[in-house]
């Protein structure tokens, strides 16, 4: 079983190990990817990464169950579950059925570094091993929906 995982919005790309935040920079929730959304725009889409049903969603992350059973998370920021939604807005809902590249949510990055937090987001295969994502070629800046990585299960 193996999955193309498609960025959910544009910047820079950068490995889990230069998240700020311990259980993302562990891989402790998956393996995956992080973009830094830059320049921090006023209004950013946060696309799906892969197709599937929408399974978990809040107004700062989301799960996409892929049809192989595999979840993948996009956490939109740092501790941004903080802001209460502030910012925010869904354009899906729970049980929905998605297409790579389909709007999820709108966030802004710039709100978010206004409030202190930082705008990082991970992009992760949930319950996967670490290290397990295998990267394409990618260094510097990947547009939204260009392939981030793949990940084959062991």
């Amino acid at each position: 079983m193996s999955l193309a995982v498609y960025a959910p919005l544009a910047g820079r790309v950068m490995a889990l190990g230069k998240v700020p935040d311990p259980v993302f920079a562990a891989q402790l929730v998956g393996s995956g990817l992080a973009i830094d959304p830059t320049p921090a725009t006023a209004r950013a889409q946060a696309l799906a990464p892969v197709s599937g049903t929408v399974v978990k969603l809040h107004p700062h992350a989301f799960v996409i169950k892929a049809p192989c059973g595999t979840g993948v998370l996009v956490h939109l920021g740092i501790d941004t579950v903080r802001l209460g939604g502030d910012g925010f807005t869904s354009h899906v809902f729970e049980g929905d059925q998605v297409q790579v590249g389909q709007k999820v949510i709108t966030f802004d990055p710039s709100a978010v570094q206004a409030h202190g937090l930082s705008a990082v987001c991970p992009i992760v295969v949930l319950d996967s091993a670490p290290g397990s994502a295998q990267a394409p070629a990618i260094t510097g800046d990947v547009p939204a929906g260009a392939l981030l990585f793949s990940w084959a299960a062991s």
